[in-house]
């Protein structure tokens, strides 16, 4: 049976690898990419929307009907935005977004880019890892077991690009060396959207995906 898919963040690197996957793929029929400005890709497959204000998905809801997985991957990096500003693209767009689209379509999967440390008590002192928690869990109490969120450490960005800071920077130059001695805490960005691609078509068991667990993935 053929899926219909949206996705945010497809201009981001993890949200682009998963949308060439749902493009390339047989059991994918159709494309919704919620993008801010259009990005100029043409495929029979994809219909981008564009949303003016994602804290106000219900504008664009008649275009989540019908959908059987949703790829969330709209997000900021840390330190990028003000406290309250991080929060509202962290939290507020990710869980807005997700009531609109159960509302549309109460059986998709909802896949969800998190982050390493994620802390679903919410008591985390560091802010990244405090709204990641509170979206994870916003999310479960909203899709239950088509509920999935994936915490990679260190992504590894394989096709290159203009890093984001200093700290991405030497990371990116420290891989090598990671990859051999902390393995379980960095994955390279294609073998993540694969993974998650994966996940969103087939569904699974394991609902939270640590980055030891996107590694060992058999896709």
């Amino acid at each position: 049976m053929k899926q219909n898919v949206a996705i945010t963040g497809a201009s981001g690197m993890i949200g682009k690898t998963i949308l060439q996957h749902c493009l390339d793929s047989e059991r994918v029929s159709g494309v919704v990419s919620l993008v801010r400005k259009p990005s100029g890709l043409v495929h029979p497959k994809l219909k981008e929307v564009v949303v003016k204000d994602f804290s106000n998905c219900h504008e664009v809801a008649d275009q989540l009907a019908g959908i059987d997985i949703a790829y969330f991957c709209l997000g900021a990096y840390t330190g990028a935005l003000p406290d309250d500003q991080f929060k509202t693209v962290t939290v507020d767009y990710a869980v807005g977004f997700g009531k609109v689209l159960h509302q549309q379509s109460p059986e998709a999967r909802f896949c969800l880019l998190s982050g390493a440390g994620a802390d679903t008590t919410e008591q985390s002192r560091v802010s990244f890892a405090r709204y990641k928690g509170m979206a994870e869990n916003q999310l479960t109490a909203i899709f239950r077991d088509n509920f999935y969120a994936f915490r990679p450490g260190y992504i590894y960005p394989v096709e290159r690009r203009k890093e984001p800071n200093i700290s991405y920077a030497v990371f990116r130059f420290l891989y090598p060396v990671v990859n051999v001695f902390a393995k379980n805490f960095s994955v390279k960005s294609t073998e993540l959207g694969k993974v998650i691609f994966s996940v969103g078509l087939h569904g699974s068991e394991r609902k939270v995906f640590e980055n030891v667990d996107i590694r060992n993935f058999k896709a």
